[in-house]
Order: C-alpha cells, then structure tokens, then sequence
C-alpha cells in the first residue's frame, strides 16, 4: 500500500499549479495533504477531487489558513479531529485528522509554526506536549498505527542545512529537538531517517528567499511515524523532489508498506 504526505501550500493554488496530474502518478491508496487553506465551498467550481477516493476535509475556522485533508482508496470507517487539547480545544486551526480503516490508522497532522513570535512558539510548544500524549495509545496497538505531516521541526543536524546558524530558529530550538528525540525514544519510529540511514542531508521544505531551493538550502520538516507494527512494513520511502516543488514549497513524502 502507498501512502501520501504533503504540505500543498494552499490547495487552491496547488490546483492551479497541477495538483491533479500528481494525484494521478502517486497511484496512492491514502494521500494525507496538509495546509490545504480553504473550506469546501472555497473550490473551484467545476473542480472535483479525484476518482475513487473518500475525502474528508478538516478546515479551520479561519478562512484561508491551515486545515487538512484525507484521500482514500481504501475504505473509511471513522474520522476523528483534534485531540482534545486545552490549547486548542475542538482544533479550531483544522490541524489533526484521524482516519481508521478496516486493519490500520492514519492521524493526518499539521503542527504549529512558532516563527510569527514568542507566544505562537509557546502555544505550539503546549500544543506539541498535548500531542505527545494525545499519540500515546496509538503506540500500543497492534495493529499499524502511520502518523504524518508537516511537523515544523528538524530534528537533527542531518535534518537542516545550516544547523550552526538556524540554533535559535523555531523549529530548530534545542527544546523541539529534544521533544522529537523524546517522542522517538517512547517508540515511535521515523520511517525515512530509519530507512536512509544518518548523516543523509535530504530535505524536504525549503524557504522561497535566498535560492533556497536552487542551493538546496532546506529543512527535513514533513514526517512519517510509524509504531512498530507499520515499521515492520516499511518496503520503501521517499521524498519526491522532483517535479513535487512545482506547486508546493514542500516537496510530498511517498510511503510504501507491505500488508
């Protein structure tokens, strides 16, 4: 089974861009898109999802910001938002999606950026400790459990392009890193570092100043975690540069499990 991650930067410009001709080459059975930025109604019209896929939308409140969505081939049998949390309590900012399928669950995530200022980086740390325990149970089940998104943090110097000079960025600070080492240390599994193994620079965001891109100056920011019972089948993972970044600033993240 193939599954999709990827942050669209705003799916009705991802449209415009071509979003669909992608849809099609990933041949994907989940696709789990991120910063989708518009309600349903807010499509374009004569636009429609693509064929044989269930799709659920979580929106934000907010016109115009965040918000995910989930595409399946596969059947659907609960959809699930938010976590519950106190720091956002009914997940106003659309930013969690859960999936359960006959035989394996999906949790679709877009994590807080704290880079605006100081308190949008104190709400996404509280958020980040409530979905850290919001994650817990789904460790344990036997079943396979694949969380994904655009988690805004680089986890390690592998992750970032300037480690040295990103040490006080958001999504770089020592206390993110750490929470990310604590996450995996409870047993969640980083599909894509486990399978390229350390000391891989592959990125897959990269900022539209600076030639970032052309200079492959970027950040590994987009994730898929795995407990264990989906990591022991991962066949193959990938982050689809090529050709991905003509309508996003991410670049999708392609998942491959044998059931």
């Amino acid at each position: 089974m193939r599954f999709v991650s990827w942050n669209v930067n705003g799916i009705r410009a991802a449209i415009r861009k071509g979003i669909d001709g992608y849809f099609e080459s990933f041949d994907a059975d989940v696709v789990m898109l991120q910063e989708v930025r518009a309600l349903p109604e807010q499509l374009p019209k004569g636009w429609g999802w693509p064929e044989g896929y269930d799709v659920h939308m979580h929106c934000a409140e907010k016109k115009g910001y965040s918000g995910v969505a989930t595409l399946s081939r596969r059947p659907i049998l609960q959809v699930k938002t938010g976590m519950n949390g106190s720091v956002d309590a009914g997940d106003t900012e659309g930013r969690i999606i859960v999936t359960e399928h006959q035989g394996f669950t999906c949790i679709n995530t877009y994590l807080p950026s704290g880079s605006n200022k100081q308190e949008r980086q104190e709400f996404k740390e509280t958020w980040m400790d409530e979905w850290k325990i919001f994650l817990a149970p789904y460790l344990e089940m036997d079943i396979p459990v694949i969380v994904c998104g655009d988690l805004n943090i680089a986890h390690t110097e592998d992750d970032i392009w300037n480690p040295k000079g990103n040490a006080k960025s958001s999504g770089f600070l020592p206390q993110e890193r750490e929470w990310f080492t604590q996450l995996l240390a409870e047993g969640w599994n980083d599909a894509f570092r486990n399978h390229v193994g350390e000391g891989e620079k592959i990125y897959s965001w990269w900022s539209n100043r600076g030639q970032a891109r052309a200079l492959n100056r970027g950040w590994r920011i987009d994730y898929f975690l795995l407990n264990e019972a989906a990591n022991s089948m991962v066949t193959n993972i990938r982050i689809e540069r090529q050709g991905g970044l003509d309508v996003s600033d991410h670049a999708p993240v392609i998942l491959d499990l044998r059931f």
